[in-house]
């Protein structure tokens, strides 16, 4: 990772990020471990993009699937009780919504190129939303 991406990230995760955790203890009512993988999201030459990919990429569509979970009592419950950590990174190339999610052991991971189908973001909480929904 270069200065540029260094730079990138560290400004995020002093804003944007910070603000994302508050939104996500929030919806769920409690704090939960978020590991960001931040040297895999940070792809060279692409630093400009992170302001708005980042967010629409994983953190949107995140917060917009525990939104509809939680949006009763019965699903804030099956939350808290079920899932213990969110781990967000860009390992294996995925960029379809589809494919992008999995949730193991209380953990959910989310795993995409943080650049690609930005916009898609309502797919990928559907995605989100539904793997999670028919683990709980």
């Amino acid at each position: 990772m270069g200065l540029a991406e260094r730079r990138i990230v560290k400004t995020f995760q002093e804003t944007t990020y910070e603000s994302f955790l508050a939104e996500v203890k929030k919806v769920i009512g409690k704090d939960i471990a978020i590991e960001v993988a931040w040297d895999t999201l940070a792809i060279e030459g692409m630093s400009h993009l992170y302001e708005k990919a980042w967010p629409e990429v994983y953190f949107q569509p995140l917060v917009k699937a525990l939104e509809n979970i939680c949006g009763d009592e019965m699903g804030k419950e099956a939350i808290v009780e079920s899932l213990e950590k969110i781990v967000i990174k860009n390992e294996e190339g995925v960029s379809s919504a589809s494919r992008w999610s999995a949730f193991e052991d209380k953990v959910l991971t989310l795993d995409h190129k943080p650049t690609t189908n930005i916009h898609h973001i309502d797919n990928r909480a559907k995605a989100v939303q539904s793997l999670l929904e028919n683990n709980l």
